[in-house]
């Protein structure tokens, strides 16, 4: 029976900028200046591959604003814009499915936003039209879908399944109904556990709750509430997330300046309760960082095998897939680049009505680039490295090209976070929180602690 112990003390020394690393280099290094005839070759020698694809779609619409949030949206009541956003999604598909090979099959389809189920259920079926007459699905697809329960209908789930949605994420944040009156996002009880009932019954396999820690007006006795509630609905992931502040990239937030945010010493005591309760007595498996999972859910499962790898949609068993997404702010990735997509809407558009790909932004990886990746990689995902192992797939002498990283981990060693192994190291279970810490000494491209324009590592 493994329980989670977590070190306060570490936790501030610890607590300092960094990237979340869903990709190497992080998504602060993508340029608008770079070859774009370049990256126009890479993507065609990609798709002389059969390698899976995963697809991903963004769907930027929300009827509010949540005051926490932080991802690229469009606040609109007027659903005329799901129609007219389908138009152009289906425009972007056609323009890209040109270049792609139409051998490789989708093992991974994700949704997020903004609520994809800001969509009509008709206009989420006419959306899977769409992709199913561009691509083809793998047998056992992975297709997972981000939902807002607020708005949420039994018809929108039937829609999602019948385009072959599997998996569900839905935010949660918190049940204290003092705290989603202070964010701005009312979600009773209720219509939490109407909408997992729903997914239960229409065959969802797997379901994540999102929750966050740090808001206005939470306390321990409060939010040990909310997590009673959530481990009595049973979701097969968690997600808790930190509130991260960034009123000057998320204006809206200064609002929450008014609402009596925890302290620093609570929001660290909030933590240190979510990760013992959650793995008290086996519940979940902690992954790492902010993830959660049943003992028998594919991702434990996958991290226990060593498959598990991590992409701009968190943590993913689908190792050798390559990310095209589409929509407005999307980022894709294969083996040697990434690019982005426009992140306003008018701009996306304009370039979608253009016969476009809508991109702004990218990176070209070079042979550094992509050993660096894969050590962060598995260090994130499997927990451990063995050097020998690492050295032939990579090509290089592991311990010789990374001793000076090496030696930033010493104090991770004397710290009990991580452990010598023959030829290797292992993060120890207090190691997981500061995964984010570790996998920084191994970033060549990491700036001074006061100019990093990252959240906070716990």
């Amino acid at each position: 029976m493994t329980t989670h112990s977590v070190d306060l003390d570490l936790v501030q020394r610890y607590n300092v900028a960094g990237p979340r690393y869903t990709s190497y280099p992080p998504a602060t290094k993508f340029s608008e200046s770079v070859q774009w005839e370049e990256l126009d070759a890479r993507i065609e020698a990609n798709n002389r591959s059969e390698r899976d694809l995963s697809i991903y779609f963004h769907i930027p619409f929300c009827e509010s604003l949540c005051w926490f949030c932080g991802c690229t949206t469009v606040i609109t009541s007027n659903h005329e814009q799901g129609s007219d956003y389908i138009d152009h999604l289906e425009r972007e598909v056609a323009t890209m499915a040109k270049r792609l090979n139409p051998k490789r099959k989708v093992a991974q389809l994700h949704f997020g936003g903004g609520s994809p189920t800001f969509l009509q259920p008709d206009e989420i079926k006419r959306l899977g039209d769409i992709i199913q007459r561009y691509f083809t699905f793998s047998p056992d697809i992975e297709a997972s879908v981000e939902v807002d329960p607020r708005r949420l209908t039994r018809d929108h789930l039937v829609a999602l399944r019948e385009l072959g949605c599997n998996r569900a994420s839905m935010g949660v944040q918190d049940f204290d109904a003092t705290v989603q009156q202070a964010i701005h996002r009312i979600q009773p009880q209720g219509m939490t556990r109407q909408a997992m009932e729903w997914m239960r019954e229409l065959g969802f396999g797997s379901v994540n709750f999102d929750l966050i820690y740090g808001l206005p007006h939470q306390s321990l006795e409060s939010y040990e509430k909310t997590l009673d509630a959530v481990l009595g609905m049973q979701p097969d992931r968690l997600s808790v997330f930190s509130y991260a502040h960034v009123p000057w990239i998320k204006p809206a937030q200064k609002i929450l300046e008014q609402k009596n945010l925890p302290t620093p010493e609570t929001k660290l005591q909030l933590l240190k309760l979510v990760i013992e309760k959650l793995t008290d007595q086996d519940r979940y498996v902690y992954i790492g960082m902010d993830h959660f999972a049943r003992p028998d859910d594919e991702l434990a499962v996958a991290q226990k095998n060593k498959r598990l790898q991590r992409n701009f949609q968190g943590y993913s068993t689908h190792a050798g897939s390559d990310i095209y997404a589409f929509g407005m702010s999307s980022i894709s990735q294969i083996t040697d680049a990434y690019w982005q997509n426009e992140k306003e809407l008018p701009k996306y558009r304009e370039a979608v009505k253009e016969g476009r790909v809508p991109r702004n932004r990218a990176y070209l990886m070079s042979g550094e680039d992509m050993i660096r990746r894969e050590t962060i990689m598995r260090v994130m995902c499997d927990l451990s490295l063995d050097f020998s192992a690492i050295s032939k797939q990579l090509g290089i002498r592991f311990e010789e090209y990374f001793a000076d990283e090496l030696a930033r981990l010493k104090p991770f060693h004397e710290d009990g976070l991580l452990q010598q192994t023959p030829g290797g190291f292992l993060v120890t279970d207090a190691g997981r929180l500061f995964i984010r810490n570790i996998a920084m000494c191994f970033d060549g491209t990491l700036e001074l602690s006061d100019q990093r324009r990252h959240s906070k590592t716990i």
